[in-house]
């Protein structure tokens, strides 16, 4: 499970990105980086994170 989020949260990024420069699809991205971001913090808290 954890490299398929990581998976996601790196396609999420660069979709972000491509918002910021294109600025198309902005606000849905922005919506889904955050809960990826939040998922990552959730993660890295409870220690449930390996490398």
């Amino acid at each position: 499970m954890g490299k398929i989020l990581w998976g996601i949260i790196v396609v999420l990024i660069v979709l972000w990105l491509l918002g910021l420069v294109l600025k198309i699809g902005g606000g849905l991205i922005h919506a889904l980086l955050i809960i990826a971001g939040i998922i990552f913090v959730v993660q890295l808290i409870s220690g449930k994170r390996s490398l």
